[in-house]
């Protein structure tokens, strides 16, 4: 098992009003405590440190990096996440991935559920797995890699990193789910919430933020 060494620094952050925070969270860094008090370091405890009484509304994963939202209110934190869960939230990702995939824009659906033998680990099980889909857009394909925009159109755990994996195309720097070389390929998990977009909850004004990709 590899120590658990976050990227050191404070908060990054994107927008901070009376209702909400967000940051742009770097890969590495848990979204919440993880199991063990050396695992407490993580960006809901960063932002509380600042902001004290924040409140999760969703996760990324530790391996995944970008747009991380916060509520300061238990109403706000309630109102957050029936959007999440109603699918009113948009959500963009960008991921770069072994190969190109043909078509090069479409959509995936696979069916998602826990591998318990081999938990975190997610698997595609056509039998009892939840729904899941995912949209996916080429940006540019070059020496045997392509960028992938990604629209999630649930929000099933390891969802983009299961699907691409399933379909040949795994994000490259994947721990769980790459090949030995796509593994190999980057230092990182490849894989940025770039873009997210709701209705404010406090003011009702849509609001839209994006991040450039740091890999």
């Amino acid at each position: 098992m590899t120590a658990y060494t976050p990227p050191q620094g404070p908060p990054r952050y994107v927008h901070v009003d009376d209702d909400l925070i967000v940051i742009d969270k770097p890969s590495g860094l848990l979204s919440v405590p993880g199991r063990g008090p050396e695992k407490a370091d993580c960006a809901i405890t960063r932002v509380n440190a600042e902001h004290p009484g924040v409140l999760t509304v969703h996760r990324l994963d530790m391996a995944t990096s970008g747009l991380l939202v916060f509520a300061r209110s238990k109403a706000v934190q309630s109102a957050l996440s029936r959007l999440f869960e109603r699918g009113k939230v948009e959500k963009e990702y960008i991921a770069d991935v072994w190969g190109a995939p043909d078509p090069a824009a479409g959509e995936i659906d696979l069916p998602l559920i826990t591998d318990w033998p081999n938990r975190p680990r997610q698997k595609v099980d056509h039998e009892i797995g939840k729904p899941s889909q995912t949209l996916y857009e080429t940006m540019e394909t070059r020496l045997g890699k392509t960028r992938l925009r990604l629209t999630p159109l649930t929000g099933r755990s390891h969802q983009l990193r299961v699907h691409l994996a399933d379909i040949g195309h795994p994000i490259l720097g994947d721990d769980l789910y790459a090949h030995e070389a796509a593994l190999a390929a980057e230092p990182r998990l490849c894989l940025h919430a770039s873009a997210i977009a709701f209705d404010h909850p406090g003011t009702g004004d849509r609001l839209a933020l994006s991040l450039p990709c740091p890999f």
